[in-house]
């Protein structure tokens, strides 16, 4: 006896054989991408006293990794790269989301 939902012989199991062009239709939906170095809490006078060159002590340590938020959804963990000149963010770790 086949197991309920289970494709038969020569059937293809559509539920895990997705593919790139199937997200055709999402490729173009801007997203919002944020990588969170830390975070740190102040009174507004301490706010107010900032300028620059002042040094914000942040909640993480040197070599913690980075959360990266998509549309202010945690989907991962990284590192901070340099390429080139610019900044960037290595993915580490993929965050699975309980939907």
């Amino acid at each position: 006896m086949e197991a309920q939902g289970a494709p038969r012989e020569g059937e293809r199991d559509y539920t895990q054989a997705r593919s790139a062009a199937d997200l055709e239709a999402v490729f173009d939906v801007p997203v919002q991408i944020s990588a969170v170095l830390g975070h740190s809490r102040m009174h507004v006078s301490e706010l107010l006293r900032l300028a620059p060159g002042t040094v914000l002590k942040l909640d993480r340590k040197v070599g913690e990794a980075i959360d990266i938020y998509v549309n202010d959804r945690l989907v991962a963990r990284g590192e901070v790269v340099l390429v080139e000149d610019k900044l960037g963010v290595t993915m580490t770790e993929i965050i699975k989301s309980d939907r």
